[in-house]
């Protein structure tokens, strides 16, 4: 019987696709049995890369408004467990990040999903994580996704990225802050 502690190890010192990743492989995720709250993103970006915490970023930043929680909140992993679609910055593409590497989730997600007992409400951070949770419950767009995030409730509520670089996303779709992050909040208060 695996545990999740030796799971965690084994994923931290991950090299599958080292060949592919420009800066190394530096696995960033954090989950505990007792965690309640899972956030699945896409892949860490270069400043989480370097520091090693999971959101570390303005993305983050963005996140915890829209759950309206603290950063010792977040950060607690008997609460918040963090697992993105691939646990390494997987290097720059023509428009931002590449895609999250498939190693990831095919190699390790079932196992670790497995040993999370407790998570009641899956944040899906994105198109990556969206596709791979909802299969073919997804709607073809992140944006058709993220309309219907009601229908995905209680188990999913599907996300866009927090990333500064949508902002034309945010600007062009007001509904989500004004009625998707208000509900966000009161899953996540009364959740945690």
């Amino acid at each position: 019987m695996e545990t999740l502690e030796r799971l965690l190890q084994q994923i931290r010192g991950c090299r599958m696709c080292e060949e592919h990743l420009p800066l190394g492989p530096r696995p960033v995720l954090r989950a505990s049995s007792t965690a309640k709250l899972l956030i699945v993103g896409q892949a860490p970006g270069t400043k989480v890369h370097a520091s090693g915490i999971p959101w570390d970023d303005q993305s983050g930043k963005r996140l915890r408004q829209w759950l309206g929680i603290a950063p010792e909140t977040f950060y607690d992993e008997s609460r918040v467990a963090i697992i993105p679609m691939g646990f390494c910055y997987p290097g720059k593409g023509k428009s931002g990040d590449l895609p999250p590497r498939p190693e990831c989730a095919q190699h390790w997600h079932q196992q670790l999903l497995a040993l999370l007992p407790n998570v009641q409400l899956t944040l899906l951070v994105g198109k990556y994580a969206q596709d791979y949770f909802l299969g073919e419950a997804a709607r073809p767009t992140l944006t058709a996704t993220v309309e219907h995030w009601h229908e995905y409730l209680p188990a999913y509520m599907p996300l866009p990225h927090p990333s500064p670089r949508n902002q034309f996303w945010f600007k062009r779709n007001p509904w989500f802050e004004a009625d998707a992050v208000l509900v966000l909040k009161q899953l996540t208060n009364e959740l945690l």
